[in-house]
C-alpha cells in the first residue's frame, strides 16, 4: 500500500472518533512515520487516551496499555524472570512493553525508577532484564499521556525521558461549533468501539523506511541546524538527538502532507513540537513556545527549489 494512502485512511479513520483535533493527528501521524514516540498534555477530558487507541485500532498492530500510577514497578512494564517449578528454571515473562504501540496513561504518576525503564526500550528498541538484552518487534512506538495541572501524586519527567520523545503535542479545547458536533456523534454511539484496522504492521514498516528516504534540501538541512544551535546561546537549548527529531518529525509530516520531499513549512509546523519541551528551563511552557516563536521568526530562511539538487 502506498504511503499516502496508507496515512490518509489512518486520518480519515482517527476523524470518525476525534472531532476537531486535524492538526493533533497529523503530527502524530508525522511521528509514526518518523518512528518517534509521543507525548501527549492537557487537562483530564480532552481526548489524549481516545485518540492514542483510536490511532493504534487504525493500524492493525498489537496493542497495549499500562496505567501508570506510584505504586507500578519496572518490572510491570518491561516483564521479569521467574523462576518456572515444572521447567526447573528461571522462565522471562514478557511484560506489556513488548507490543507495537504501548500507551503509557498518566506516565507522570509513575516515580522515576519506573519512568526509567522506558528509557532503553524508547531510545534502542531494546529492553535488557536480568543482564539478558531483547530487541522489540518493528514498529514500536510509545504514546504516552499526563496531565500538566495536577501535582499531587505525579513526578515530572526528567530531562533524559522528555529527550526520547519525538514530540510533545498539546491537545487543545473544542469551539462550540465541535462540541456540539461531539455531541451529536456520540448520543447514541461509541465510535471508538467501530474502528477497524485500515493498514498492517507490515505497511507501518513500509512506511517508516519511505520516511527516510524524503528528501531533505541542503539548505534546509543548515537551516535545521541554525533553529537548533539559537536554542543553545542561553545554554538551554536542544541536544543533539533534538536536531535529528527535527529532521526526522520534518520528513514524516511532509508524508502527511502527501510529498516526498521538505520544505521550510513542514519544520516550521513542527518546531515546536519538537523543541519546545527539549529546552532546560524554569519557565513555563508558555514561555518556552514564545522563544520557540523568536528564533523561528529571528533564523534566515533560505528560498530555494526544493525538489531541485537531488
Amino acid at each position: 500500500m502506498e504511503t499516502g494512502i496508507i496515512l490518509s485512511k489512518i486520518e480519515e479513520n482517527v476523524a470518525k472518533v476525534m472531532i476537531g483535533k486535524e492538526q493533533v493527528t497529523r503530527l502524530l501521524l508525522a511521528a509514526v512515520a518518523a518512528g518517534g514516540h509521543v507525548l501527549l498534555e492537557d487537562v483530564p477530558g480532552t481526548g489524549k487516551t481516545v485518540l492514542a487507541k483510536a490511532l493504534a485500532k487504525s493500524m492493525g498492530c498489537k496493542f497495549d496499555r499500562v496505567q501508570f500510577t506510584p505504586d507500578l514497578l519496572p518490572s510491570d512494564v518491561t516483564g521479569l524472570s521467574y523462576f518456572n517449578q515444572e521447567k526447573g528454571a528461571f522462565t522471562f515473562k514478557e511484560g506489556p512493553v513488548f507490543t507495537n504501540i504501548l500507551l503509557a496513561d498518566e506516565i507522570n504518576r509513575a516515580t522515576p525508577r519506573t519512568q526509567s525503564s522506558l528509557l532503553e526500550c524508547m531510545a534502542e528498541g531494546q529492553v535488557t532484564v536480568d543482564g539478558e538484552t531483547r530487541v522489540l518487534e518493528e514498529p514500536f512506538c510509545v504514546i504516552a499521556t499526563q496531565n500538566p495541572v495536577e501535582t499531587i501524586g505525579c513526578f515530572p519527567l526528567p530531562e533524559a525521558q522528555l529527550d526520547r520523545f519525538l514530540l510533545k503535542i498539546n491537545m487543545g479545547g473544542l469551539n462550540q461549533t465541535q462540541e456540539r458536533q461531539m455531541i451529536d456523534r456520540f448520543i447514541n454511539a461509541e465510535p471508538l468501539a467501530k474502528v477497524e484496522a485500515v493498514c498492517s504492521a507490515q505497511d507501518i514498516k513500509n512506511l517508516q523506511s519511505a520516511c527516510k528516504e524524503v528528501y531533505v534540501h541542503d539548505d534546509l538541512r543548515d537551516y535545521i541546524v541554525s533553529l537548533v544551535h539559537a536554542t543553545r546561546k542561553n545554554k538551554t537549548g536542544v541536544s543533539p538527538r533534538g536536531t535529528l527529531a527535527l529532521l526526522r518529525a520534518s520528513q514524516g509530516y511532509a508524508l502527511v502532507q502527501g510529498r516526498d520531499f521538505v520544505v521550510p513549512e513542514d519544520i516550521k509546523e513542527v518546531a515546536h513540537a519538537v523543541l519546545c519541551h527539549r529546552l532546560i528551563s524554569e519557565f513555563e511552557e508558555i514561555h518556552k513556545t514564545a522563544e520557540i516563536t523568536t528564533i523561528l521568526n529571528s533564523v534566515e530562511l533560505p528560498t530555494e527549489d526544493w525538489k531541485a539538487k537531488r
